[in-house]
């Protein structure tokens, strides 16, 4: 796997007037580097096409039956020309295209095919970030001699991830991870931009404001009162006035106008938390589908923290009720863990002792926190015990990277329960 890279805000250094001022074409060479976005094309609808091949140009939304609460999950291009979007309650989505095929989400399957991608990832670039199951972005500096000029590199994955997997994908090619993530946009689908160094501003001049991210309904309807719609008039107020009207965010839609980012690569950063959750189709009482459900969730953390060699010292289980009601309690045992089998054993005490078996459940959640590096797990009790359940562990880890996640699983998951 590659070196997993996440971001943390840039700090707007100190104004100093006696510095030389710097264009952006003269600007230091690190704003030189190339990096890529890669957006998986409706990927929830993508992977379902492929067990699917007779839905492929058909109007299809995952999410669930239309008849369902909640929302549209993923929508495939002939039902977004309907309306249709993301985060849409289904039965709007029904009730504009009476006609469209309704999938139920299979977020587990998703998860293996991101992470499959996310291998075709590292073969390009030794630094790329997943930003979120169908999204990331690759730093090509310094990968000439293997790949070729970043055009071609990226080029050349985009060809390689359609043809070994069977999904489309968008790349949008940049110095900045901003103006990366609107030219991929801009090509979609199936497409790739370039913004060569010294035109991001032509390229994000004509486009909405609402184009650039970061910027939201509520931002966008601030600066319609304003009289700005695009970027190009966005980019003509000084930072000045920007920051008079918008305080600290109005250095950054500066900077976001211009094409620059507000954000920096941080190599090998440790996460800070990992969680994993599951939304029933139908409220349950059902404790076997419950304790399933928890067992899988677990799994799903306990293999993500073993892949990032690192161990968790509290286990936190958030219940939902059918009300919405949520509570969250925490455990922190004595020692730190990555197995599989402490972390459910905990949760499973959690639930045992704060569910209300009078209410149906809405939602199950495991979250992982107080992460550090793993380290010999002791148990002076039971220390063949321990031992033998990390060698299972690391071998069903290596299984799962081979065969999939779901395809090997503790006893007590063996449905799957769609988390997410």
């Amino acid at each position: 796997m590659p070196k997993i890279a996440t971001y943390r805000a840039k700090k707007t250094p100190p104004v100093d007037n006696s510095a030389p001022s710097i264009s952006p074409r003269t600007a230091p060479s690190s704003l030189d580097t190339p990096i890529a976005h890669v957006d998986m094309d409706a990927f929830f609808v993508s992977v379902e096409l492929l067990a699917h091949p007779e839905l492929r140009g058909k109007p299809v939304v995952v999410g669930g039956r239309p008849d369902q609460r909640g929302i549209v999950s993923a929508a495939s291009y002939e039902a977004r020309r309907f309306g249709i979007h993301s985060a849409m309650p289904l039965r709007t989505a029904a009730r504009l295209c009476p006609g469209a095929v309704f999938l139920d989400p299979h977020h587990a399957l998703y998860s293996e095919w991101s992470d499959r991608i996310a291998r075709i990832l590292g073969e390009f670039s030794p630094v790329v970030e997943m930003a979120s199951v169908d999204e990331a972005y690759l730093d090509l500096s310094g990968t000439e001699r293997m790949h070729g000029p970043p055009l071609a590199a990226v080029h050349t994955l985009r060809n390689h991830i359609r043809q070994s997997t069977g999904l489309p994908c968008s790349i949008g090619l940049g110095r900045t991870r901003l103006v990366a993530k609107v030219a991929s946009d801009q090509a979609k689908p199936a497409g790739l931009l370039w913004i060569p160094a010294g035109s991001e501003a032509a390229f994000l001049a004509l486009l909405p404001v609402r184009k650039l991210p970061g910027i939201g309904e509520v931002t966008a309807a601030a600066l319609r009162g304003m009289g700005v719609e695009t970027v190009a008039q966005l980019a003509a107020i000084s930072p000045e006035k920007l920051q008079e009207l918008f305080g600290q965010w109005g250095t950054a839609l500066h900077r976001k106008a211009l094409g620059g980012d507000t954000f920096e690569f941080l190599i090998d950063a440790q996460p800070k938390s990992i969680s994993h959750n599951h939304t029933f189709a139908d409220d349950t009482r059902d404790l076997a589908v419950l304790d399933s459900t928890l067992s899988h969730l677990c799994q799903k953390a306990g293999k993500r923290l073993r892949d990032a060699r690192l161990s968790a010292r509290t286990i936190t289980l958030t219940i939902r009720y059918a009300s919405f009601k949520t509570y969250t309690r925490a455990h922190t045992p004595a020692e730190a863990t990555d197995l599989d089998q402490v972390i459910l054993a905990t949760a499973k005490e959690l639930l045992a002792k704060h569910r209300d078996s009078r209410q149906a459940i809405r939602l199950l959640g495991v979250a992982l926190t107080g992460l550090g590096a793993a380290g010999r797990q002791l148990d002076l009790l039971d220390s063949d015990r321990h031992e033998k359940l990390e060698k299972l562990a690391r071998a069903a880890d290596r299984l799962r990277d081979r065969f999939g996640f779901d395809k090997i699983q503790l006893g007590g998951s063996l449905r799957e329960p769609g988390d997410s």
